[in-house]
């Protein structure tokens, strides 16, 4: 937990309040984000991977352990988070809030793990400085009960959808640090292959 305080403090400290030349999202760009957030590469990726070990698991009890099971595994997330993509765009056109993730490159390794960890939970308002992510928490929380609508009912309550909230912040953290890091990655070991 200090740890996670500390690369929090860490990142207010090195990337900038505000960002430099900040342009608005638009209405084409939140759908263009609700989209590739929703069915893009790294998230389908990521669910097919999930969604393998949960078949390997048997979790939830109520899909099957072949392709029937896993096509379920990948769908269901995929619909939880869709709604959430939703709620978090409109509503963050309604509040000035961008949904977008701007890296913080040039600045050190540690506050950028720090920035990482901070744009989790804080969203881009019209002026281009970071402000609490509202939309993001009540995507992440009214998606996740309205879920336990269609979820397999050994995960339809409460309990399920607190713990399928927290997975979106993870999620979200993962996200995140995925578009901070990846473009060095990729630039790096494309250029040693040269």
């Amino acid at each position: 937990m200090r740890a996670f305080a500390f690369l929090c403090f860490a990142g207010s400290l090195f990337s900038q309040n505000a960002i430099l030349n900040y342009q608005p999202i638009t209405g084409e760009g939140r759908l263009k984000w609700v989209v590739f957030q929703t069915i893009g590469p790294p998230t389908l990726a990521a669910d097919a991977g999930v969604a393998a070990v949960l078949t390997h698991t048997r979790t939830p009890v109520e899909y099957d352990t072949h392709w029937d099971g896993y096509a379920e595994r990948v769908g269901m997330p995929l619909t939880i988070l869709g709604v959430s993509n939703v709620m978090e765009a409109g509503l963050g056109a309604i509040w000035g809030e961008d949904p977008r993730y701007f890296r913080a490159q040039g600045q050190p390794f540690i506050g950028r793990l720090g920035h990482v960890m901070k744009l989790t939970f804080l969203a881009t308002n019209r002026e281009g400085e970071s402000r609490p992510a509202y939309a993001r928490y009540v995507a992440f929380t009214g998606s996740n009960f309205l879920a336990n609508e269609w979820v397999p009912e050994s995960e339809a309550n409460s309990k399920e959808a607190g713990y399928r909230i927290g997975l979106c912040f993870v999620g979200q953290m993962a996200s995140n640090l995925f578009r901070e890091f990846w473009p060095d990655v990729k630039k790096n070991v494309f250029r040693l292959g040269n």
